[in-house]
């Protein structure tokens, strides 16, 4: 135990150390694992789980569709020509963002909405700085709200074996996508009290124009067929997969028929983010040697012999203890690491595990909007601004992302305990 246990932290503190290389040693953990014999070689292909893989995998291409539609950048401005002045149009961009957030990869979401706030910024002469902070975190938070709405949703979906509709109720009760609503409706508040002063006019001059609407029939499909496998109780654990990489072929081929261009298949293949992929992939070999190894189960046991018996102490301790590590550390592997353990933890104080699953997932997820590093789509945020010449400093973001993640994390604590912690 003592050498796989040495091979996972140091695989965690390379990963930390080494972002832009975090695939790579996730990979080569996970080799380390398999020729050292901590993970026999026949389980390593098998510890894969490839509906996760197929399902991302397949998200990628039917979004890298809806954005070359412009039909996310249309649907932004119509939203702004509504809204009376700057501060009703950072809270409808935010809003905006969440909405496709809950059924669009995270970063994608920002890519797709955050020019709309800079090209509205620089028409009022304004930073566009707070107005795409508010895009970014709105859609890291509602990347919990439903089953394709972020990768930490799809593992815990493929672990749990949650179909899309879980997500909305749940064994009799109102699932992730309601507590996550309460917690945006919560952080909008913040919002309007950060920006009260933003009383600048705004308009859109001309609405962006859309000529393919394929692949926004595309996404909506998605969701509906994965609605729609939901009620088959018996069906084969790759179907959300092989729905979403049926769909993103049937739309490259449409594509290519449409524009008459063969590069669309290469251009949508390539566009997906493989770096990702690969590392979800060494995850779950790396994930499966620890197991292996007996690594999971004494990690459950530390968390139970410091939360005792009390079901309550131990949900604060994942919940906020996810949120605080997820403001440092990428939550994908985190939220893959630990939800075994969280398992684990369930059975050994025969609790339902929901109360724990849905608290490391708020944690996490929500967690990773305190800092600029906490969440890809930070990044992404501040890159687009820093390319549009404005350096954003830590402090600046993080008073607009604290309270406001400290808001939608607090509701949220409140609301998963009452429904998931009275009875569990």
């Amino acid at each position: 135990m003592f050498i796989a246990l040495t091979l996972f932290f140091a695989t965690y503190v390379l990963m930390i150390a080494l972002p832009k290389y975090r695939a790579y040693v996730a990979f080569a953990s996970a080799l380390i694992f398999v020729v050292s014999g901590l993970l026999p070689a026949r389980l390593a292909l098998q510890a894969i789980d490839w509906n996760v893989i197929l399902m991302i995998a397949g998200t990628m291409g039917i979004v890298d569709l809806f954005i070359e539609s412009k039909m996310p950048a249309r649907l932004a401005d119509l939203i702004i020509k509504k809204v009376p002045d700057i501060k009703w149009s950072i809270i409808a961009l935010s809003l905006f963002s969440g909405i496709v957030s809950a059924f669009v990869d995270n970063v994608a979401t920002v890519l797709i909405v955050a020019p709309v706030a800079v090209t509205i910024a620089k028409k009022l002469n304004i930073s566009p700085v707070p107005s795409v902070i508010a895009i970014a975190i709105a859609s890291n938070l509602e990347g919990a709200a439903t089953l394709v709405g972020d990768t930490t949703s799809i593992l815990l979906g493929s672990y749990v074996d949650m179909d899309f509709l879980d997500f909305f109720w749940m064994q009799g009760r109102p699932g992730m996508f309601w507590i996550v609503q309460l917690g945006l409706g919560a952080a909008t508040l913040v919002l309007l009290f950060k920006f009260r002063t933003y009383r600048q006019k705004v308009d859109i001059e001309r609405i962006t124009p859309v000529e393919d609407f394929f692949p926004t029939y595309l996404l909506i499909s998605t969701i509906v067929l994965l609605i729609v496998a939901s009620f088959f109780p018996d069906k084969p654990h790759i179907t959300n997969g092989l729905i979403c990489m049926g769909l993103t072929f049937v739309g490259v081929i449409y594509e290519m028929i449409h524009q008459k261009r063969t590069d669309v298949f290469f251009r949508t293949f390539l566009s997906l983010d493989y770096f990702t992929l690969l590392l979800l992939a060494s995850l779950f070999v790396v994930i499966a040697g620890i197991s292996e190894a007996g690594v999971i189960d004494a990690i459950a046991e530390s968390f139970v012999s410091i939360g005792g018996n009390s079901v309550f102490l131990m949900y604060s301790m994942l919940l906020w203890f996810s949120v605080l590590l997820s403001a440092f550390i990428d939550n994908i592997p985190y939220v893959a690491t630990m939800l075994p353990v969280v398992s684990s933890i369930a059975v050994f104080m025969g609790v339902n595990p929901n109360l724990y699953y849905f608290g490391l997932l708020a944690g996490a997820t929500l967690g990773g909007n305190l800092t600029p590093i906490g969440a890809s789509a930070n990044i992404m945020a501040i890159g687009i601004l820093r390319k549009n010449g404005y350096e954003v400093k830590s402090s600046d973001f993080m008073k607009i992302s604290v309270p406001y993640t400290l808001a939608a994390v607090t509701v949220a604590y409140v609301i998963i305990w009452l429904l998931w912690g009275i009875r569990a």
